[in-house]
């Protein structure tokens, strides 16, 4: 498996694009939903969301696309992606362009949670610097 799987807690890690042929190796590390956060036609070189999600499903995966456009993040993408996340089986594993997407909607998902101190510091152990969202996750 080639995917650069970072993980976030327990429950959920994140990922730069993944390719059709990580999919086994997830299933292999226990993962049992993925959730796909790019639009399909992002990028020329990125498997089709279709795609993803019938070899996911062979693979006894649950998949879910929940595309967020990059830099237009809207608060109902952090709802479609937590609704996601509350109704699919864990460990998941959400994946974007460079997994900063999926790290940001799940920080916004922890806002009232935890406080946006550990927030920060999660996502800064798997290698994201989120600290421009503390304003909005003070907020919580």
């Amino acid at each position: 498996m080639t995917a650069d799987i970072r993980r976030l807690t327990p429950e959920i890690a994140v990922a730069p694009q993944i390719a059709i042929e990580d999919l086994a190796g997830l299933k292999e590390a226990g993962f049992r939903t993925v959730i796909n956060n790019r639009p399909d036609g992002e990028t020329p070189d990125q498997p089709p969301s279709a795609r993803m999600e019938a070899e996911a499903r062979r693979l006894g995966l649950d998949y879910r696309h929940v595309p967020v456009v990059s830099g237009a993040m809207t608060m109902d993408d952090v709802a479609a992606f937590d609704a996601v996340l509350a109704e699919t089986d864990a460990p998941v594993l959400a994946y974007c362009r460079s997994g900063t997407r999926s790290a940001t909607l799940w920080a916004f998902t922890q806002a009232g949670v935890r406080g946006p101190d550990e927030i920060l510091s999660i996502a800064q152990g798997a290698g994201y610097d989120l600290s421009g969202l503390r304003p909005y996750l003070d907020r919580g």
